[in-house]
């Protein structure tokens, strides 16, 4: 996005409402949507930059924290009560050192007095540093959202949030639960790093999920209502009739979700063959019977 405001990126003003916001997005989105644009790379980025700015803007919570705090408000693990203590403690700081140099004579610093009188240079505020550390968590936490909490070696200990939809690799910054700060300045920034366990059944894609599904040769050839996990719980798919393995059926809005973002989860079938017994050999036979064409035909043809 550049410099440029997320008001800037869907083209409409920060006094837009709701509904100018929502009407500038859907025109974007349509023009620049990768099934109109097929490998149009940046078309799909200009997607990708409208879709974030309207994830913002498009929830009035996340639009006025984003209207007081900029792009800063948008990052995971954003505090804004820790914001505006540090934007209170600038604010004094400078004002401070500004009636300092007014009193302390022809605008001297007034660390140069103390050095002066004391023999040594004052100690500046500083803010404290940043703290790095790793948070473990579990597949479904971290597609769900949850809570987590690190113990740190000197007892200390913080509950971590830990918004939907996160990746493998993502850091959250927690504002001022960092190394403390000096001479009253906030603390530093705690970044933390996750670490998602794979999940046995599900794998992901960006916000969609997939679910390999076993199923018998007669669903398979047949057609069945079977019923399958989800993040949600159980639901019925159907499966159409003469499906082979690989097909995909895609369940909408199944996915994970990201603020107003919601994936999908697409369930692949595996066409599950019983072990042979000599009562099925009639009906293996019948089975064959029934294929009109070669299976392989294609593989006949000369490799070019």
């Amino acid at each position: 996005m550049g410099d440029r405001s997320l008001y800037e990126v869907l083209g409409v003003a920060p006094s837009a409402t709701q509904d100018e916001i929502k009407k500038a997005y859907r025109k974007l989105a349509r023009k620049h949507h990768p099934d109109v644009n097929p490998g149009d790379a940046e078309a799909e980025e200009r997607f990708k930059e409208v879709s974030a700015a309207n994830d913002v803007l498009s929830d009035p919570e996340s639009r006025t924290l984003y209207d007081e705090f900029g792009m800063d408000s948008t990052k995971l693990g954003f505090d804004p009560e820790q914001a505006r203590a540090y934007s209170r403690w600038k604010q004094n700081a400078g004002q401070t050192r500004r009636a300092q140099r007014a009193t302390g004579g022809g605008g001297q610093d007034p660390d140069d007095v103390f050095r002066e009188l004391f023999g040594r240079r004052a100690a500046r505020a500083a803010v404290g540093p940043d703290l790095h550390a790793e948070l473990a968590t579990d597949f479904l936490t971290a597609a769900r959202g949850g809570e987590r909490k690190i113990q740190f070696a000197d007892g200390r200990s913080i509950t971590v949030r830990i918004p939907p939809g996160v990746v493998d690799g993502e850091t959250l910054r927690l504002r001022g639960q960092g190394g403390p700060g000096s001479q009253g300045a906030p603390a530093g920034d705690l970044l933390i790093t996750l670490q998602i366990a794979p999940h046995p059944l599900f794998t992901r894609d960006g916000l969609d999920l997939h679910l390999q599904v076993p199923i018998t040769v007669g669903e398979a050839m047949r057609g069945a209502s079977i019923p399958i996990p989800t993040l949600d719980g159980r639901v019925k798919v159907t499966v159409p009739p003469g499906s082979q393995s690989g097909r995909k059926l895609r369940i909408r809005g199944k996915g994970l979700q990201r603020r107003t973002q919601h994936g999908d989860l697409y369930a692949e079938l595996s066409v599950e063959v019983p072990e042979g017994t000599p009562e099925l050999d009639e009906v293996l036979d019948a089975l064959e019977a029934a294929y009109t064409t070669p299976v392989r035909a294609a593989l006949d043809e000369e490799v070019p």
